[in-house]
């Protein structure tokens, strides 16, 4: 053995193959949080907030494949409710509304901090596991929808 390798701790690890649904779902729902809180928080600074994107564009002269940097298209999840003229703050997972309790599917806010303290607080609700159940029911909608 090399004086290289002899140096390094040297283990028998396996690579985990397959990712756990629940997490794997948990984590995609956090990272949309994490756009939505970023969007919440430029609009309170009066700033705008855009996600970008690599595309694959080929040039039809020369057929010569580069990437470029896009905005991608992103949808607020809050919006102001016709009935009350309060700002209302959905959940989604896909295009389908996450329902947060029986019945309850958008908490009510008032102003734009308490709109990000809402979404931060949903976030954690998502990380601690707290809507798993909801969100597994969105999941297979929209998995149906993918079924023939």
């Amino acid at each position: 053995m090399s004086q290289a390798l002899a140096s390094l701790k040297l283990v028998n690890a396996k690579r985990q193959k397959t990712v756990d649904p629940i997490q794997f779902r948990r984590s995609k729902l956090n990272e949309k949080l994490k756009i939505q809180i970023e969007m919440a928080k430029a609009l309170s600074r009066g700033d705008s907030f855009t996600v970008k994107r690599m595309k694959k564009v080929t040039d039809e002269v020369s057929g010569q494949a580069s990437l470029i940097e896009v905005a991608k298209r992103t949808k607020t999840w809050w919006f102001t409710n016709n009935d009350t003229k309060r700002v209302a703050v959905q959940l989604f997972y896909g295009n389908k509304v996450i329902d947060l309790a029986k019945g309850k599917n958008a908490v009510e806010v008032s102003n734009g901090d308490e709109l990000i303290a809402v979404l931060l607080k949903l976030q954690e609700a998502v990380v601690e596991g707290a809507l798993d159940g909801q969100i597994e029911v969105a999941a297979e909608s929209v998995k149906a929808r993918f079924a023939k």
